[in-house]
């Protein structure tokens, strides 16, 4: 269920972000005086004049960041207005928030079937290259270094180094970058792992190309992780350290 999106807190939410995490944004070029910006033709003559500018830049900072492209500003005003002064609006609070999940919703779904169509293409193009192997489930995979140890089982515990990847290059884990490799359980991880690590020798790295139903589905993970999206790991298999 998504959070009612209520514009005064937005706006209240807003100007505190932007206050705590003032010194992160990029300082301003010094402007040569070719391209310097014309002065807005209206400015501030007073207190409220400035709060009703820097609310508006609050909030149309925060609706650019969701991806609001456009807005009727004539009704934004009218039922800015008219709650403001308690007049009788052509919604109430929980029709507002309805209204407003809706489109949140629509958004979302916009951009996880994006993605998805996105790791599906991606997967039917490799597939097709030389040395990638695809099994019943939808995952492939393809040997870097052929080991000869020792499968593990769906109940053993392995020693890995890894890398992850998006599609676009992305990397968002890594034990190589940490300088030291897991111990995880071959049935505690995402099903592309569990799956490919039973097929490996122990010595082996592949590379693995993992779709979404297979990584973190739906909900993607984390900040990092979208929701939809096609997953690539390197995976080295060093040990089995128990079965």
């Amino acid at each position: 269920m998504l959070k009612p999106f209520v514009i005064s807190c937005l706006l209240l939410g807003a100007l505190t972000v932007q206050a705590q995490t003032k010194k992160a944004s990029p300082a301003r070029k010094p402007a040569t005086p070719a391209k310097t910006a014309a002065a807005p033709a209206t400015s501030p003559k007073n207190q409220s004049d400035s709060l009703s500018y820097a609310m508006g830049i609050s909030v149309g900072q925060f609706l650019k960041a969701q991806g609001v492209e456009e807005l009727n500003y004539e009704m934004l005003n009218k039922a800015i207005s008219q709650t403001l002064k308690n007049d009788p609006t052509l919604f109430d609070i929980n029709e507002a928030h309805a209204v407003m999940e809706r489109y949140a919703r629509s958004g979302m779904e916009k951009k996880l079937n994006a993605e998805k169509e996105k790791g599906r293409q991606f997967m039917e193009q490799n597939k097709k290259r030389t040395g990638v192997t695809e099994t019943a489930s939808g995952l492939q995979y393809e040997v870097l270094t052929a080991g000869q140890g020792p499968k593990p089982t769906h109940d053993a515990s392995i020693r890995v180094h890894y890398s992850g990847k998006l599609l676009d290059g992305k990397e968002f884990d890594s034990s190589y970058s940490r300088g030291e490799p897991i111990t995880i359980s071959v049935a505690g991880v995402i099903a592309g792992w569990t799956e490919a690590v039973q097929l490996m020798p122990t010595g082996s790295k592949w590379r693995l190309y993992i779709p979404s139903e297979l990584a973190y589905g739906d909900s993607g993970a984390g900040r990092d992780i979208p929701g939809g999206a096609t997953l690539i790991f390197d995976v080295e298999l060093l040990e089995i350290t128990g079965q």
